[in-house]
């Protein structure tokens, strides 16, 4: 049935709306299974007969369409190969004739069509793009160039390889020439339109993609082509990094004009060249240095120059660091004129500043915090300020202590009107106080030696935190911040008397001060010694914690808007953090806790805007979970069941996996050790396909139904539920994706129901495995088939073990345990890796020795190649780490937050060991060989002496002894 291309761009529309999109993406996903669904999508974005709403919606959906279809995990097209040919043939004209925002779309969809196709199996897509390159129409030329950044700019984070460069060179042999071409004929029509703002602001976006196209084409190493021509090139660069044009002015002070645009990316190209080129780039870059200058003791503070400002901080940054440039910055006269008429004006805070502060707060707060801020104009300056005091720590000290006396006297003379002086005092202090990298659980780790971070904090600062009324909320904010980042200098004993004015701070009724004192309090309560103990004990915490979490609740729920709700992810990381310093001291407060987790979870459930509010929420859950449920499981499973089960109803896919693994954890925590009614009926709806569909889905249902299974293998195997598991099982282990939680799924089978329960289904079970691994055989996979053969073959005592596993392989087909044994099992066992895999190897491999017939009468080479792989394995033993009840930091700048598996960090299931009474492997392998030898009158010692080489032998003899 062809689709309905009127009905579609109607749905598509309506998905906009967030009042409509949930009922148009179900109208949408019937439509999806109709033939050539992707193409119908570009006819409608190419019409001029709908809508821009409905030609954008169509654009984006046909990009997230592009993103999960495109290709499966093997690389393979998932689309019908007509329609993977007709969107290569249509794509870039499309683009090139489509309006910008529509183009962003379809470029990102080409980007990802690149990633997988590009460029062997779309090897005309350079010359393609080349042939539309034209010398004087930049509306054709900017379709092309949108294409060819969507395309080159993948290279940025790659590392070096061979098939990389293969690619590039392919790119640069084709484009290069005509790359240079266009920059040059760019350059002749702006000098023809100075006058003409039309054509001006097209060349310009022109001009600003090339400039975008010279980075993705040098990221990895300068192009010969660019080496060739550096002369010619940095000479077009410089003029149109001075050139000026009021006609590319913007009105709004704070929108940035393509004027600005292009002469930060050009900074960006000079700061990559600089750092990487600089043999071939130094001769030519003494002209630019002497224009950045020129341009920042001229360039206004309204904020449409910030990011401009920024890169040429950052270039000027990446200057200093070489030795031969840094030298020009030498002199105190020049560094006293550097930090006047560069670093105060770019630290000093303005007027729009303010308005973010008071209009924007978490806005504010985002860009202030080290590392979120790259584009500031404050962090600029202080990384400048910073690579300078690499190079000059003593002179660079000298002249920035003056300024901060001078900053801080003009502020004691009227704290009321000049309180930006000690503010801007205050940080430029910072900046130079601070060396190295401030890190993300440590704060600042080195401090220069010209600098005394506790005296200036005492003398200068401590005031704005201990004063109650009246003080200026940015000074307040100054001393909170500064403790955050300077929190490793402070002693433990320091800390005391700090923490609770942070505490205090949280009930200022300022949004950016009861912010940055949860951040603070969050990062302190983190902060351990040397030696891993915690600066803040817990009893500090314990005793405040009742009026902390309620207090952090209130300031969450002032808000009823589930997008406002979820805007501050700081306050709700605070909550986590209280509930884990403070362990089962959650007890006393457990009713109310839930309570505002129930309410906070079903506010966020109507549209989850912040994935690191939504991580933090559930992690925080997670931690009640860990520590009270142990003691009080019912008022937790009952308390929890109500918004969990709201967020199966309501599918919010965000949510979804991470309620999977609290239930999980939920059951884990229970101590009856029995399953619950309360899960019983959970079994049948997450045996349901449909629901093992979502990639994110799949970690935390295995982890959910594994805990089922470990506590209810009587109840499933009564309710004939045995076979919908293993479905699951073949379902997942089919795939690279899923293949170990489809392993981890099988290993929980095998060991929690009993052979005679699994006995129709071993042998289709086998064949399975086999297949995989000889039709597609990953390096995991296979692993994870090893391990699964080893956990087998120790659990002899199990009605399992090595003969067992060999007579189901025999009947999947006649001979395959030979093969299968000396070339995958016995070679990959020395590749595992976990000490517990090994670990269970060595158990296997003993037990095999002593306790199979097969290997004892059939297999005697075996027997012989197996004592030599357990021998090898005991050279270097398996050591298990002790139980370690630390909760590992996540850092979620490095998760991927969205649909996809996120793992809760405070319910991270322990590694279970099989044989925790195994304690030194070595001496149990001597024993229970030892023991073996006299339970079959010695036997084993016989084969031994017929069956070891000369070189095994004696080291087999000494486990013996």
């Amino acid at each position: 049935m062809a689709v309905d291309l009127q009905g579609l761009a109607k749905v598509l529309e309506a998905s906009l709306d967030p009042t409509q999109n949930k009922q148009a993406e179900l109208a949408i996903l019937k439509e999806e299974k109709k033939p050539n669904f992707s193409l119908s999508l570009l006819h409608i974005v190419a019409s001029d007969s709908y809508s821009g709403t409905a030609r954008l919606a169509s654009a984006l959906y046909f990009k997230n369409h592009i993103k999960r279809n495109w290709t499966d995990e093997d690389g393979n097209h998932r689309l019908p190969q007509n329609e993977v040919i007709a969107i290569k043939q249509e794509l870039i004209g499309l683009m090139i004739s489509v309006p910008s925002n529509i183009q962003y779309q379809l470029g990102d969809a080409i980007g990802v069509i690149a990633d997988s196709d590009f460029w062997e199996r779309w090897d005309t897509l350079v010359d393609d793009l080349v042939s539309r390159l034209t010398p004087d129409n930049p509306r054709t030329n900017n379709g092309v160039l949108q294409v060819a950044h969507s395309i080159f700019k993948r290279w940025r984070p790659l590392y070096r390889s061979d098939p990389l460069f293969t690619e590039i060179n392919h790119v640069l042999s084709k484009f290069g020439t005509p790359f240079l071409a266009l920059f040059e004929s760019t350059d002749r029509l702006i000098d023809q339109s100075q006058t003409d703002k039309v054509s001006l602001l097209q060349l310009f976006a022109t001009l600003n993609l090339i400039v975008k196209l010279f980075y993705d084409l040098s990221v990895q190493d300068l192009p010969p082509v660019f080496e060739d021509n550096l002369p010619a090139v940095t000479t077009l660069l410089h003029k149109y990094f001075t050139y000026d044009n009021k006609l590319l002015e913007t009105d709004d002070d704070s929108e940035a004009g393509p004027l600005e645009h292009v002469k930060a990316g050009i900074f960006e190209v000079l700061e990559l060249w600089v750092k990487k080129y600089e043999d071939a780039f130094g001769g030519h870059v003494g002209r630019f240095i002497g224009s950045s200058w020129n341009l920042l003791t001229t360039v206004g503070p309204e904020t449409k120059f910030d990011a401009l400002v920024s890169k040429a901080l950052q270039f000027l940054t990446a200057i200093t660091s070489i030795a031969e440039h840094a030298q020009t910055f030498s002199e105190e006269s020049t560094l006293n004129q550097v930090v006047e008429r560069v670093i105060l004006p770019n630290m000093t805070l303005r007027d729009s500043d303010m308005e973010l502060f008071e209009d924007e707060p978490i806005e504010f707060i985002r860009r202030d915090l080290e590392g979120s801020d790259n584009d500031t104009r404050r962090r600029a300056a202080t990384d400048f300020l910073q690579q300078l005091m690499t190079k000059f720590e003593s002179l660079v000290s000298t002249v920035v202590l003056r300024y901060v006396d001078h900053y801080m006297t003009d502020y004691s003379m009227d704290p009321s009107a000049n309180w930006k002086s000690k503010d801007t005092a205050i940080y430029l202090y910072s900046s130079i106080a601070a060396k190295g990298t401030i890190t993300t659980s440590q704060g600042v780790t080195n401090t220069n030696d010209f600098a005394n971070v506790i005296d200036f904090f005492q003398k200068r600062i401590a005031n704005d935190l201990m004063s109650d009324a009246g003080a200026e909320p940015v000074l307040q904010v100054d001393a909170i911040k500064y403790l955050y980042i300077f929190r490793s200098q402070i002693t433990a004993t320091q800390w005391q008397d700090a923490f609770p004015l942070l505490v205090k701070h949280l009930g200022s009724s300022n949004y950016v001060v009861y912010t940055y004192a949860a951040i603070a309090l969050e990062r302190t309560m983190a902060l351990t010694t040397s030696t891993k103990q915690p600066v803040i004990n817990r009893t500090s915490v314990e005793g405040l914690s009742a009026q902390l979490l309620q207090h952090l609740f209130n300031l969450i729920e002032k808000e009823t808007e589930p997008a406002k709700l979820q805007e501050n992810e700081f306050l709700m990381r605070c909550i986590m953090r209280v509930l884990i310093v403070i362990r089962e001291g959650v007890l006393p407060v457990v009713d109310t806790t839930i309570a505002h987790f129930q309410k906070i979870i079903q506010i966020s459930c109507q549209n989850p805007s912040n994935p690191r509010f939504c991580y933090y929420l559930f992690e925080a859950v997670g931690a009640l979970i860990r520590f009270a449920a142990p003691s009080q499981p019912d008022k937790l499973e009952t308390g929890l069941y109500a918004s969990f089960a709201g967020v199966l109803l309501s599918e919010t896919q965000e949510f979804v996996p991470y309620v999977f693994q609290l239930f999980a954890a939920l059951l884990e925590a229970n101590p009856s050790g029995t399953l619950s009614e309360y899960y019983q009926s959970l079994i049948a709806p997450i045996l349901n396909p449909e629901l093992w569909t979502s990639k994110g889905n799949v970690p935390a249902l295995v982890r959910l139904l594994s805990s089922i299974i470990s506590r209810g293998a009587s109840y499933i195997a009564q309710s004939n539920q045995i076979e919908a598991i293993l479905g699951i099982f073949h379902h997942l282990v089919s795939t690279k994706t899923n293949e170990i939680y489809g392993m981890e799924l099988l290993e929980c089978i095998v060991a929690n129901f009993p052979p005679s329960s699994l006995q129709n289904y071993y042998v289709n079970t086998l064949q399975t495995l086999l297949t995989r691994l000889q039709s597609s055989k990953t390096e995991t996979f296979a692993l994870r088939f090893v391990r699964f053969y080893h956990f087998v073959s120790a659990r002899d005592d199990k009605e399992l073990g090595a003969d067992f596993f060999i007579s189901i392989a025999e009947q999947v087909q006649s001979g395959v345990f030979v093969p299968l044994y000396l070339n995958i099992i016995l070679p990959d066992t020395q590749k595992l890796l976990r000490p517990l895999d090994r670990k269970t190897a060595v158990i296997s491999l003993t037990k095999t020795l002593t306790d199979s017939a097969a290997f004892a009468e059939k297999y005697k080479k075996g027997w012989a190649y197996t004592c030599e792989a357990l021998l090898k394995l005991l050279e270097n033993p398996p050591i298990l780490a002790a139980a370690d009840d630390t909760i590992a930091e996540q850092d979620p700048d490095d998760m991927s937050f969205g649909v996809g598996f996120t793992q809760l960090t405070t319910i991270k299931r322990p590694t279970r060991d099989q044989w925790p009474e195994i304690t030194d492997v070595k001496k149990w392998v001597s024993d229970y060989l030892k023991a073996a030898d006299r339970r079959q009158n010695g036997k084993i010692t016989g084969f031994a002496g017929e069956r070891l080489s000369p070189e095994a032998a004696p080291v087999f003899a000494a486990y013996m002894q």
